[in-house]
C-alpha cells in the first residue's frame, strides 16, 4: 500500500520539480500520508528527490542548458550555504523566518503574473564577472535557506537567477538543478549516515521520480516558459499554504 500511494505521487513530483522546483510539496506529504514516521519520511523523500534531480540535471546538461562557470560557482556556494543553514536551524527559532518568507511570496507571484517571458532580462546580460558574483550570492543565500528550512528552493532559485542574474530561462533551469542536486546530496549523505532512510522504498520511489523528471525536462525543452509560468505560480501558492499552516501550528503550540 505504501508503494501504491507514494510512487505515482513521486512521478508527479518529479515532473513538477524538473520544470519549476517545488516537487517536495507533493512527494513529502505522500510519504507522511503513507504512514512513515516523520524522520524516515524526510530522509526517504530526500533519497528519491536526489535521484530525480540528478537525472533532470543530466537531461539539461545534454540539452546544453548547463553553463559550467555559473553551475560550478553555484554548486560550491550552495553547498557552503546549506551547511551554514543547517547549523543555524539547530540554534534558531524559525518562526520569524517563515513570516518573512510569507511576506516575500506575494511579491514573487506578482512578478511572475506580470512577466510573460521569465527570461526577458537575459536580453540585457550582465558583465560576466558581475553575473558570476550575483549567482554566487544567490546560491549562498538560497543554500542557507535550503539548509535552514527548505521548501520551494528550486522555485526561488529559478526566479532569482532570471530576475537578478539575468540568465535566460534555460540557463537558469540548468543552474538551479545543479545547485539543488548539490544541496540534496549533502543532506542525503547525512541521512544515510544516520540510517533514517528506508532504502528499498526510496530507490523504488526514486525510479518513478526519475521518470517524472525526465519527462518534465523534455516538456520544458519543448515548451519553455509557457509551461514554467503556471507551474511556478502553483508552487508559490502551495508554498504560501504550507507557510501559513506552519505558522498557525507554531502559534497553537
Amino acid at each position: 500500500m505504501e508503494y501504491l500511494v507514494i510512487c505515482p505521487l513521486c512521478f508527479l513530483a518529479g515532473f513538477v520539480d524538473s520544470i519549476a522546483g517545488g516537487g517536495g510539496f507533493i512527494s513529502l506529504p505522500a510519504f507522511l500520508f503513507a504512514g512513515l514516521p516523520v524522520h524516515a519520511a524526510i530522509a526517504t523523500n530526500k533519497l528519491q528527490a536526489t535521484m530525480g534531480t540528478a537525472v533532470a540535471t543530466l537531461r539539461y546538461a545534454l540539452a546544453g542548458y548547463l553553463a559550467r562557470g555559473s553551475a560550478s560557482i553555484g554548486v560550491f556556494c550552495g553547498l557552503l550555504g546549506s551547511s551554514l543553514g543547517a547549523r543555524l536551524a539547530l540554534a534558531t527559532n524559525d518562526f520569524a523566518f517563515r513570516i518573512i518568507m510569507l511576506a516575500i511570496l506575494p511579491i514573487a507571484a506578482i512578478y511572475v503574473l506580470r512577466t510573460k517571458d521569465l527570461g526577458k532580462n537575459a536580453e540585457k546580460p550582465l558583465p560576466p564577472s558581475q553575473a558570476l558574483s550575483l549567482i554566487a550570492t544567490i546560491a549562498l543565500v538560497i543554500g542557507i535557506y535550503d539548509g535552514f528550512y527548505g521548501p520551494g528552493t528550486g522555485t526561488l532559485l529559478m526566479l532569482l537567477l532570471t530576475v537578478w542574474a539575468r540568465q535566460n530561462l534555460q540557463q537558469a533551469t540548468g543552474t538551479t538543478k545543479a545547485i539543488n542536486l548539490a544541496t540534496n546530496v549533502a543532506a542525503l549523505a547525512i541521512f544515510l549516515w544516520k540510517g533514517t532512510a528506508l532504502i528499498p522504498l526510496g530507490l523504488t520511489a526514486g525510479f518513478f521520480s526519475i521518470c517524472g523528471n525526465w519527462l518534465g525536462a523534455h516538456f520544458f525543452t519543448q515548451k519553455g516558459s509557457r509551461i514554467a509560468r503556471p507551474i511556478i505560480l502553483t508552487v508559490l501558492v502551495l508554498f504560501a499554504i504550507k507557510l501559513v499552516t506552519d505558522i498557525l501550528h507554531s502559534l497553537s503550540g
